[in-house]
């Protein structure tokens, strides 16, 4: 039996409290401090709208981070919290006066809340109390004197009522406030669209991930706008439909001027860590000039199900931009009749700090993995390696395993079905496979610990046969 611990005199409070919403209204401001984040909480849960307004005018906190408590978009309250910023502009309170300058709609965790959970349990020592590890963001943030809004925002062709509502009061109130969207995601929106977004939302202050029909010569007139966005830290960009990115085998000089005008956008970002191509077929012979053009190194890089030639893999031994690399992603990178040893160049440089290692989808063949197999021995960070949908012998993944004592820290490992696994016609025999996986298994087994190994046959590794230990 379960004895429920007596609540604190803050929250039997607060009950008191929201029990007469009119009186606690009129004495907010002679609040004590350390009531107003739960306050502020329950009166969001129980929808008091009227309260949730007048605490927005006077929260006494440089941050307001609402969009922690908005695990699902609810258009009452976020209409409270939007009336109540715009009770506080027209009070015109001076900014040095006025305590709040940040209002967070991200939804995301902010240890704000819990903080001040504990503080009401009486477990946050002073040092957890200080505001500044709240605030420590807002010096990344200009125009410091009008208050900042910061969000993340998905758009798709259909939005939902709260994402209307907040894009309106935003657009009424571009100038008067100062509107930042830390991550920007895009599905198949048109051009004016987003060219309206990106007048209010401030483009510097961007992560974007950008799933479009358009093609090469669209992109390279939102050249501009990726220029802006010069505090960028990841880009992704992705083809709704196949053929989108492709250019037609006849090449003139507008298809190389908007290619050129593509790749000179990523000389203008200062912090781009994380790039993601998927489908981005005219940068085909074009990947060296892009490396190049970076003025930070990578962290991560994905390019995936994009036809690579050997000048572009060529690049990867020698461009700097990539020498710091933690994530490598190639899904679906045909590399079985290219020269995989600048690949291997690569890998022999970040072979103390690769982590994650996808190489699914490659058609590698033997001779392939075998000239990897010297960097890949040096990967003592490693900790996800995918190898699944190549074309490896019984043999060569063995031996490959054999070498793999130094990654103490692998957690997931993801090998193809061994091609002994399959009859004259590819078809896979059960008993074979499940044979040759406890074998491999075994294998391993004595040289390390393991955690999650999985076989897979390369029909599909989602539909077709597994073998996983772990």
């Amino acid at each position: 039996m379960s004895v429920q611990s007596p609540p604190t005199f803050q929250k039997l409070a607060r009950q008191t409290l929201l029990r007469n919403e009119a009186v606690i209204i009129s004495f907010l401001e002679e609040l004590p401090t350390v009531l107003f984040p739960a306050l502020f909480k329950e009166a969001f849960e129980g929808r008091h709208s009227k309260l949730m307004k007048e605490q927005v005018t006077t929260w006494p906190f440089p941050c307001l981070p609402v969009g922690a408590l908005m695990k699902t978009p609810n258009l009452e309250t976020l209409h409270a919290v939007l009336e109540g910023v715009d009770m506080l502009l027209t009070r015109d309170i001076h900014h040095s006066k006025r305590k709040f300058q940040f209002l967070a709609l991200r939804n995301v965790h902010h240890m704000f809340w819990h903080i001040w959970a504990d503080e009401e349990d009486g477990s946050c020592s002073s040092e957890s109390l200080d505001e500044n590890p709240v605030v420590k963001v807002l010096p990344r943030y200009a125009l410091r004197h009008k208050l900042k809004v910061v969000t993340e925002l998905c758009f798709r062709p259909r939005l939902d009522e709260a994402q209307a509502c907040f894009l309106k009061w935003a657009q009424q109130r571009n100038g008067f406030l100062y509107f930042c969207c830390m991550k920007l995601k895009i599905w198949a929106m048109p051009m004016d669209f987003i060219r309206e977004i990106l007048n209010v939302f401030h483009p510097e202050h961007i992560e974007l991930e950008l799933n479009t029909e358009w093609n090469v010569f669209q992109l390279a007139q939102f050249a501009s706008f990726f220029g802006q966005m010069r505090n960028l830290r990841k880009l992704l960009l992705a083809p709704l439909y196949k053929n989108v990115f492709k250019i037609a085998n006849r090449t003139g000089e507008r298809e190389d001027k908007c290619v050129k005008g593509f790749i000179s956008m990523f000389s203008k970002f200062n912090c781009l860590q994380h790039l993601s191509l998927c489908g981005v077929h005219f940068l085909r012979d074009h990947m060296n000039q892009v490396f190049r053009s970076l003025m930070t190194p990578l962290v991560k890089l994905s390019i995936k199900h994009y036809r690579i030639s050997q000048k572009d893999l060529d690049s990867f031994s020698c461009c700097q931009s990539l020498f710091h690399l933690k994530h490598l992603e190639m899904s679906g990178v045909t590399l079985s009749s290219l020269d995989i040893m600048p690949l291997r160049s690569l890998v022999e440089k970040v072979a103390d700090k690769i982590q994650t290692l996808d190489l699914q989808g490659c058609r590698m063949k033997d001779y392939q993995l075998n000239a990897l197999l010297p960097a890949l021995t040096q990967c003592c960070q490693v900790a996800k390696i995918n190898f699944y949908n190549n074309d490896f012998s019984m043999h060569i993944l063995k031996d490959f395993l054999k070498h793999t004592a130094t990654w103490s820290k692998i957690n997931v490992e993801q090998y193809p079905a061994p091609l002994e696994c399959y009859d004259e016609l590819a078809h896979v025999c059960r008993e074979r496979f499940a044979q040759l996986c406890l074998e491999l298994i075994d294998t391993l087994g004595t040289i390390r610990q393991l955690k999650i190994i999985s076989f897979a046959t390369n029909m599909c590794h989602k539909c077709g046969m597994q073998c996983v230990y772990g």
